[in-house]
């Protein structure tokens, strides 16, 4: 029988604050409910194929690179040699991929809880998933919290790529996880972390903030747009322990690589770091 193509899917992860996205689907390309979560993969008329992890929309191929770009390009560009590079989360492959177009890295692990995203990521969107083969890539399917908990000096460069925090994400917007994330980089090195909407979210931001402060000498926020995520647009915690996201930027190293790039340029990168009033005032006295 073939998929009726009249079909709508809503995003859920706002529904309850009275808020959602709506989008029409061409087809619906996987369903699996996994050990941790329900995943879908759909063909949609406006944003290509797209990602849903427990109804709450992850990716699509059309505005991705909003998203995947600005959490690699940006910390990236400002460490000066970002040889060992830690992905969590991240089961899509957009973001490996994003940090395997930097010469310097020797060594990508990514470390992603639910091997069955990878595996159907993989069948169904190989435009993001195609880095996992890459001799440099080692792939462990464990809990991300707990891999860095066991490690110390362990990476210069780490990419925290996760869902929201609820389910099996939900680890990774705690003090602890900020404490081990920490300690699992090297003297040097530089997180980046998924910080939720300045519009939807200000409360888990300033909360984040708090924990990148304590833990953290270099604590920034910084933010982009995709425009199927809650707000259209999503944020980042720049979690540094020596380099600055605006002094220490590589800005030639930037420009060498926004051939291979939709989003990020380095007026983009120097933009980002730019936040409104509203939210500005409530992080004064944290990162202000």
């Amino acid at each position: 029988m073939p998929f009726e193509s009249s079909i709508w899917i809503e995003e859920l992860y706002e529904m309850e604050h009275g808020r959602t996205m709506k989008l029409k689907v061409a087809d619906k390309l996987a369903t699996y409910d996994s050990k941790f979560q329900r995943i879908e993969i759909y063909d949609t008329k406006a944003f290509g194929k797209m990602l849903v992890l427990d109804g709450v929309f992850m990716t699509t191929e059309v505005d991705e690179m909003g998203y995947h770009e600005m959490l690699v390009h940006v910390p990236m560009c400002v460490h000066p040699n970002p040889r060992r590079v830690l992905v969590i989360g991240g089961g899509d492959g957009g973001t490996l991929r994003e940090v395997l177009k930097h010469k310097e890295v020797e060594k990508a692990d990514i470390c992603e809880i639910d091997g069955d995203v990878i595996r159907l990521c993989r069948e169904y969107m190989p435009a993001l998933s195609c880095s996992f083969d890459d001799p440099r890539v080692t792939i462990y399917t464990e809990d991300g919290a707990k891999f860095i908990a066991e490690r110390k000096k362990a990476y210069d460069v780490i990419l925290v790529d996760s869902s929201d925090p609820i389910g099996p994400a939900a680890v990774l917007f705690s003090e602890e996880f900020y404490k081990n994330l920490s300690e699992c980089l090297d003297d040097d090195g530089i997180a980046s972390t998924q910080s939720e909407s300045i519009f939807y979210h200000p409360n888990v931001i300033v909360t984040l903030a708090q924990y990148n402060k304590k833990f953290f000498k270099v604590p920034s926020y910084y933010y982009t747009m995709v425009p199927t995520y809650p707000s259209g647009m999503i944020g980042f915690s720049f979690c540094s322990k020596k380099y600055h996201p605006i002094n220490d930027f590589k800005e030639e190293k930037a420009k060498a690589l926004v051939k291979q790039l939709r989003y990020y340029n380095p007026d983009i990168h120097k933009g980002a770091f730019a936040l409104p009033q509203f939210i500005r005032t409530k992080l004064e006295g944290i990162l202000y």
